[in-house]
C-alpha cells in the first residue's frame, strides 16, 4: 500500500494526511470463500470478459457477482459498477409507486443493496467509494450506451427478454465485465427462457463463461436445498 499512499499524498493538504493515512489502509478488499466452488468461480470472473451464473436460490450469484464488482473497483481494476435487472413483478402488482426514479428502482434492486451492506457496511471509506461508483437502472435505460471500464451486473436474468439480455450483452465495452446471474426455474414470465437460449448460442465464444452451480452449493439456510427440491 506504500506506492498508493505517497499517490494520494501529492493531490491533499497537509491537514487532511493524518486522516487518510488511516483510511487508506482500509481500502483494501477481502473476501473468505464458503466453499471451492466459489473459488473456481472468481477464477472465472478473472478469466472471462461475459460470465453466465445460473443457479438456484441460496447458491450466492448476486453476492459474488457483487463482491467481485467491489472488489475490481476498490483495486482500481475498473472504474464504474452497473447494476441492472429486468422490471417484472413476482406475481403481485405493486402498482403506482411514488417518489422519483431512483425511488420507483429501489425496491427492485434490494437484493444486491443487501449484499453491497454485507460487503461493505453501511458507512465507511469502501461504502463511500462504492456509493460514488456505483449506477443503478432497468435494462431499458441502457439502450445506445458503451459500457467501458466497468463491472455490469445483471441480476435476475431469467426474467428478461430476449431481446433485453440482446440489448445488455452488446453494451459491453473495453476495459468491462458483465456478469449475468438467474435462476431459470423461478422465472415470472412463462413460455420461452430467453437466457437459456442465449447461452446455448453464445457458450462457446471466446471469453465468454457459463457457470451452473447446483443445489449442493447452497450457502444460505440448508432447508432451501430441500424445499428447491420438492416444489
Amino acid at each position: 500500500m506504500g506506492h498508493k499512499r505517497t499517490r494520494v499524498k501529492k493531490h491533499i493538504e497537509p491537514a487532511l494526511e493524518d486522516i487518510l493515512e488511516e483510511e487508506v489502509g482500509k481500502r483494501s478488499f477481502s473476501l473468505d470463500f464458503l466453499n471451492q466452488y466459489q473459488r473456481s468461480i472468481w477464477h472465472k470472473f478473472e478469466k472471462n470478459d461475459i460470465i453466465f451464473l445460473s443457479g438456484s436460490a441460496g447458491t450466492g450469484k448476486s453476492f459474488l457477482a457483487a463482491s467481485y464488482a467491489i472488489y475490481s473497483l476498490l483495486e482500481k481494476k475498473t472504474q464504474k459498477i452497473v447494476v441492472t435487472r429486468p422490471i417484472v413483478e413476482a406475481g403481485e402488482k405493486l402498482g403506482f409507486l411514488p417518489g422519483t426514479f431512483q425511488d420507483k428502482v429501489y425496491p427492485y434492486m434490494l437484493p444486491l443493496y443487501d449484499a453491497l451492506d454485507d460487503l461493505c457496511g453501511p458507512e465507511g471509506i469502501n461504502r463511500s467509494i462504492v456509493d460514488k461508483s456505483i449506477e443503478v437502472a432497468p435494462v431499458a435505460y441502457l439502450r445506445g450506451r458503451t459500457l467501458k471500464n466497468s463491472v455490469c451486473i445483471l441480476d435476475e436474468a431469467q426474467n428478461c427478454t430476449y431481446v433485453q439480455l440482446k440489448l445488455f450483452l452488446t453494451r459491453i465495452g473495453y476495459g468491462s465485465k458483465m456478469i449475468i446471474t438467474g435462476d431459470p426455474k423461478q422465472t415470472d414470465l412463462g413460455g420461452r427462457i430467453a437466457m437459456l437460449e442465449i447461452i446455448d448460442k453464445i457458450k462457446n465464444v471466446g471469453n465468454v463463461g457459463v457457470i451452473n452451480i447446483g443445489d449442493e452449493h447452497i450457502v444460505r439456510h440448508p432447508i432451501i436445498h430441500e424445499i428447491t427440491s420438492r416444489i
